[in-house]
């Protein structure tokens, strides 16, 4: 029987709670007409699920599979389908749905949500089979395995929107910041930036992931807990510019206070998570040097093909920390949630749903 992998309720405040992983026996899905059937070879977690266990995210379903991102390969087209010719052929899931190519926003907010143990939409990359409407899947690029392809979703289209659409500074010898690098969404900005150019700089509180970062092609980085790291980082940029162009952050916290004395006039902090805690300071140096804060999550339908079309042209492989095999093995999936709350990993963590 086919599987699938849910969060089973219990009792306990948000935060607090921790809810464990439920594996179930579902049958087999069939494609209706303009549907696909996809078998899930490979689903990756992403900080969503660790925050779904503790009930610290809205919407969530017990009944709905869990995962946003996962890659898979088409085995069964319903009637009138116009994607045959992807027929046997390796395809990502989209993560969310509800948006399609307005620059700015989902063009209907009431209707955008991700996928993976949401109330809004029953799909979820943590099962056997999926059945899925023809806009709801992209081709893998065909270098990538499908672990690859499936560290690839949720992770790289936040990364790109971040550094492309919001910041405006995706362009050679611009200088930016990524802050947490060892996270998925650090590390797709660190690859994406690196192959258009960019001088990418990072910051972690772990010289490993730093040096890690370096052979990635980061140009220096700077351990934040160090007292005045944000001078030592402006010591490592080119003499003819020397500044920061943009911040890409997850984190929140001081970001602003330290950082604004290093990023020219009219820069751009572009914050796509808050991990440190839901509020942050804005100062007046900030708004005397017109620096723009923009907020930032996931992305449209346009720029997910447009970051897949250029992963596909560049050869980007993403980063995967670990893995673990089958989606049986409770154990070991537990195991890369605890990587994820003890923030050991460097890269992304993915099941392989193949045994």
């Amino acid at each position: 029987m086919p599987r699938s992998l849910t969060v089973k309720q219990i009792e306990g405040k948000p935060g607090v709670v921790y809810y464990p992983l439920q594996l179930n026996e579902v049958p087999k899905p069939v494609p209706g007409p303009g549907e696909l059937l996809v078998k899930i070879h490979a689903a990756s977690l992403n900080h969503r699920d660790f925050f779904i266990r503790q009930h610290l995210y809205p919407g969530i379903s017990f009944t709905n599979p869990l995962l946003s991102d996962g890659c898979g390969t088409i085995v069964e087209a319903g009637p009138g389908c116009e994607k045959t010719p992807l027929l046997n052929k390796l395809v990502i899931l989209r993560p969310c749905f509800g948006w399609d190519k307005d620059p700015e926003a989902p063009e209907d907010f009431t209707k955008y949500a991700i996928i993976g143990a949401s109330k809004s939409y029953p799909h979820g990359a943590a099962q056997d089979y999926i059945v899925v409407r023809e806009n709801e899947v992209e081709p893998c690029p065909e270098h990538l395995t499908p672990a690859e392809g499936a560290a690839l979703p949720l992770v790289g289209l936040t990364g790109w929107r971040a550094l492309v659409t919001k910041t405006g500074n995706a362009k050679p010898g611009r200088n930016i910041f990524v802050t947490g690098i060892g996270g998925g969404v650090a590390l797709q900005v660190l690859q994406l930036g690196v192959a258009m150019g960019c001088n990418i700089y990072v910051s972690s509180g772990d010289q490993a992931k730093l040096d890690k970062a370096l052979q990635l092609g980061a140009k220096g980085g700077v351990n934040y807990k160090t007292e005045g790291w944000e001078k030592q980082l402006q010591g490592m940029f080119p003499s003819d510019r020397p500044y920061l162009d943009a911040i890409i952050d997850g984190a929140g916290g001081n970001i602003i206070a330290k950082a604004t004395r290093i990023l020219k006039p009219g820069g751009v902090v572009a914050i796509y998570g808050m991990t440190v805690g839901p509020k942050m300071d804005w100062t007046m140096q900030a708004v005397m040097k017109n620096i723009e804060l923009k907020g930032t999550t996931m992305g449209s339908w346009a720029e997910f093909k447009d970051f897949l079309d250029f992963v596909a042209k560049h050869k980007v492989r993403p980063i995967i920390s670990r893995t673990v095999k089958g989606l049986d093995d409770i154990e070991g999936i537990d195991g890369l949630f605890e990587d994820m709350k003890h923030g050991k990993q460097f890269g992304k963590l993915v099941i392989e749903l193949d045994q």
